[in-house]
């Protein structure tokens, strides 16, 4: 019966193109020797016989001769080879055919005179009937070439089979192979990275670098400078800067911050350090009361330290990270790190809300747009607690576009009065940022902006939220900050507007001013922050930043505040005559500090981060 092959032209051309290509290779050696007049090669040069007396010696085989005896050895050891690779691929012919029968038809034993590939004979048999070429000829298609000793390349091929034609095609039919899903096709495709869809270098307090020149498997480092000379038009003798967690000097250059560190990451296992040195590492702790309730001074202990945690990263939905120690908690939007923000000086609602929190957090990323960050901590920018009870938070950060940036954080719970464990603290803190503007290559190449409003409160202890009762005054915190900027010749240049307004009865936010080296755990009767007793401020700036490169920033900013109470020093300074006197913020006879109502700035500032 004749079978018709099942297979479409295409699927028998690589065989034939294989047969061709080695009929072409086995010819060629013999199109490339040299002519029949040319001395025959044996494999090797001749060998001299040896001289007969009186005869003259044999003559020495010239240069040219023995480099064609070579050629010749060569060329034979080529068509060897090339009758090897021929054979092979007869045998992986005659392997595909018997692959594609049937199981029963393959099973079946070999006719007489036949082997189980379906050849005429055995192969061994079949080489050994085979005559052989001469050396230095080619072989020729049917012939099989035996493994000569001047052939000790290729003694480790075992293929002895003669070149044949492929076998006739040949109809069989199969049972479908049900298909197995590779394990590339079956992995599951990784979640996208948080927030990694878009460019959100633009935003205020978050910085704009790309890439860290430090960059490892296991750790990307970090380096920070913020150096900076503020220029106090009330002239202060002391060189005293109040009502600032940004500056603390004026009329002199200062390093605000020195950072050092970055972020470890291995086996899913990350951390990060970042140190302060310089001014923050002396007005951060000051602002923290809770030092003063135990021992160990926790503000020694912690004042080199701006940043340092440690956790876990678990591959679920787009991501959760544990992380427990010191961390940033953008309370108000701007960055503690003044080389991230729109401005050097922020409005009040950022420079009175908390800078750290030292506690528990736990980032959730249920998709690459959305973080919830619950946290669990000693309280409001403390290192310790400061009664018994700790404080609870969330942050919500919602990215829907490249754009577009929403962002809410909340606190509750913690009693935050040190000496008063009934009194507890209620805030909210909410910002929108948008990029309502972007054109590359444009004079004017980006603008934007963004707005944030807090409001606060605080109950028990002799205070209450809202409203107000005979020896119970209401206690409370709003305010809101607008800023806009617009970036000039491909980012290089900025230009950045804004400024707000707080109220805050009780003062319980307000920035205690430094007189004679109070501190919050110290207070000062100078400036007292008592149930009841009113403060209302406001703010404006205007900055102007060039960056010519990503990782640096050279900013100038005119400053103007007011308060409705006096509150910044003025030409007559903060410190008694001779130096801080008697414990910190104490009453000096004869010292009075020289406070205004209002303060006009320059700032000027460099600022490095890589």
């Amino acid at each position: 019966m004749t079978r018709v092959s099942s297979q479409p032209n295409s699927a028998r051309r690589p065989v034939a193109a294989w047969l061709t290509l080695a009929l072409v290779l086995a010819v060629a050696p013999g199109l490339l020797a040299e002519p029949s007049s040319a001395p025959a090669a044996t494999g090797a040069p001749a060998t001299p016989a040896p001289p007969v007396d009186g005869a003259p010696p044999p003559r020495k085989p010239t240069p040219l001769e023995q480099a064609q005896a070579q050629l010749a050895q060569a060329q034979a050891q080529l068509a060897e080879a090339q009758a090897q690779l021929a054979r092979a691929l007869a045998l992986a012919q005659q392997a595909q055919a018997l692959a594609q029968q049937p199981p029963a038809l393959a099973q079946q034993p070999p006719a007489a005179g036949q082997t189980a590939a379906s050849g005429p004979a055995s192969l061994p048999q079949a080489a050994a009937a085979q005559p052989q070429a001469a050396p230095g000829q080619p072989q020729a298609v049917g012939q099989t070439v035996s493994l000569t000793p001047q052939a000790p390349l290729y003694r480790d091929l075992t293929v002895m089979a003669q070149i044949q034609p492929p076998p006739a095609p040949t109809t069989v039919v199969t049972a479908p192979v049900p298909a197995t899903p590779s394990s590339a096709a079956t992995a599951k495709p990784k979640a996208p990275e948080p927030f990694a869809f878009g460019d959100f270098t633009w935003l205020n307090g978050n910085a704009r670098t790309t890439e860290s020149p430090i960059d490892t498997k296991v750790f990307t480092g970090e380096f920070r400078v913020d150096v900076s000379e503020i220029n106090d038009f009330n002239h202060p003798k002391d060189n005293t800067l109040v009502g600032s967690s940004e500056s603390g000097r004026t009329n002199e250059i200062q390093l605000q911050q020195l950072g050092i560190g970055g972020d470890f990451h291995y086996d899913n296992v990350i951390g990060r350090l970042m140190t302060q040195f310089g001014m923050y590492s002396t007005m951060t702790p000051r602002n923290d009361a809770s030092p003063g309730r135990g021992q160990w001074d926790l503000a020694d202990a912690y004042r080199y330290l701006s940043e340092a945690y440690g956790g876990y990263h678990w591959d679920v939905m787009n991501g959760i990270n544990l992380e427990a120690g010191i961390f940033m908690s953008y309370v108000g939007l701007f960055s503690y790190y003044n080389f991230d923000n729109w401005a050097y000086q922020p409005s009040y609602v950022s420079s009175n809300t908390p800078w750290f929190f030292n506690g528990l957090r736990v980032q959730f990323f249920p998709s690459d747009h959305l973080k919830i960050e619950p946290w669990y901590i000693n309280g409001w920018q403390s290192y310790g607690k400061f009664n018994s009870k700790p404080g609870l938070g969330m942050q919500v950060l919602w990215r829907p576009n490249s754009s577009l940036s929403v962002l809410s954080n909340s606190y509750g719970v913690g009693t935050d009065t040190l000496g008063n464990p009934n009194r507890t603290r209620w805030h909210s803190d909410d910002s929108i940022e948008l990029k309502y503007y972007d054109h590359p290559g444009q004079l004017i190449d980006k603008s934007a902006l963004s707005f944030t409003f807090d409001a606060g409160c605080e109950s028990g202890g002799g205070v209450h939220c809202a409203t107000s009762s005979p020896g119970v005054p209401s206690q409370y915190f709003l305010g809101y900050m607008l800023y806009d900027r617009v970036w000039f010749h491909d980012d290089k240049f900025a230009v950045t507007v804004g400024g707000g307004q707080i109220t805050n009865p009780g003062r319980y936010l307000v920035l205690l001013p430094p007189i004679n080296g109070a501190t919050a755990f110290s207070g000062t009767p100078y400036f007292t922050e008592n149930p009841g007793q009113q403060f209302r401020a406001y703010d404006g700036s205007i900055t102007f930043d060039w960056m010519p490169s990503q990782f640096v920033t050279f900013r100038t900013e005119l400053d103007r505040r007011g308060a409705d109470v006096p509150y910044f020093a003025g030409p007559g300074g903060v410190t008694p005559p001779g130096g801080n006197t008697g414990a910190p913020g104490s009453l000096v006879p004869g010292f009075t500090p020289d406070l205004r109502k209002t303060e006009t700035r320059i700032n000027t500032a460099v600022l490095v981060k890589f």
